[in-house]
């Protein structure tokens, strides 16, 4: 079983509404997650002797995500990676989106889901976040209703992503934590081995990371056609963290389970636009254990 707790985070500027933090621990985990972005703040492991250290990079105020930096724990959307010159077609229609990373735009534009407060909603074994991004935010096409799910169970992490459109629309959703399963304040070890297919659409394990030192596993999961495993190339010491920790290059690494990138412009890529009357359904589980 998995307990919730709620407490306030911190305050938006310009009355911009609260944050809250929602703290999932079951006997194997704690994570924390804020309704600003649906972001993993901390996410606590514990190793072979029993003892418990945050495995995720990030901030312990608000006004650290507030700032630029590089996504840390947050949802990513409308569509996570990038669209090849900001710019693709729907049903013959050309749509234009912000060029966020020249030349492309990224992670769902200027003002993705990570920079919006998300409403949530506690269940008996985790917190349900929605929002509705309007017709032509960040130039997408169509009224988006989504739900971000977190659950704890045991040792795993269970996100489920959900959405509806009113139009046509690409919808490709995805977490953007960065791991390091020493503890986010050591040097970053590991090894990561893919072992799925690269189109599974049902369960299917698609990395295993194993931190010798700690003993800490981590195995991933997915119904995602693809995972991008990203190792902070962009890090470059700059910003500070949780417990004045300081995350120069490689100090962190991600694993965004997702469609493939550019899907949209991608004829032969699995498919990426979700039209009216169906629905974006996808899960992820990060599966901790020792070894």
């Amino acid at each position: 079983m998995a307990s919730v707790t709620r407490a306030v985070f911190g305050e938006l500027p310009s009355g911009g509404g609260t944050v809250e933090k929602f703290q999932l621990q079951s006997d194997l985990l704690r994570v924390d997650i804020i309704s600003w972005g649906c972001t993993i703040t901390a996410l606590e492991v514990k190793d072979r002797q029993g003892r418990a250290s945050d495995v995720v990079l990030g901030f312990a105020e608000l006004e650290g995500y507030l700032q630029k930096q590089p996504y840390f724990g947050a949802v990513i959307g409308r569509v996570a990676n990038r669209i090849a010159k900001g710019t693709f077609k729907v049903d013959g229609k050309e749509y234009h989106l912000a060029i966020n990373k020249e030349p492309n735009s990224l992670h769902g534009g200027v003002r993705g889901f990570d920079k919006v407060l998300w409403t949530p909603r506690v269940l008996s074994n985790g917190v349900q976040f929605s929002r509705i991004s309007p017709d032509g935010e960040e130039g997408y096409p169509g009224e988006l209703k989504v739900w971000v799910t977190y659950t704890l169970d045991g040792g795993e992490l269970i996100v489920n992503y959900r959405a509806q459109a009113s139009q046509a629309t690409p919808v490709n959703l995805t977490n953007h934590s960065y791991f390091n399963l020493a503890g986010q304040v050591a040097p970053t070890e590991g090894f990561c081995k893919a072992e799925s297919s690269f189109y599974p659409w049902t369960r299917s394990k698609v990395c295993r990371v194993h931190h010798a030192a700690s003993g800490r596993v981590l195995e991933v999961y997915t119904t995602q056609p693809g995972v991008q495993f990203y190792t902070g190339n962009f890090l470059d010491g700059t910003l500070k963290g949780k417990n004045g920790a300081v995350y120069p290059k490689h100090s962190g690494f991600c694993l965004e389970t997702q469609n493939w990138p550019d899907a949209v412009n991608q004829p032969r890529f699995p498919p990426v636009l979700l039209r009216p009357g169906e629905e974006y359904d996808h899960t992820t589980w990060f599966k901790f254990s020792v070894a």
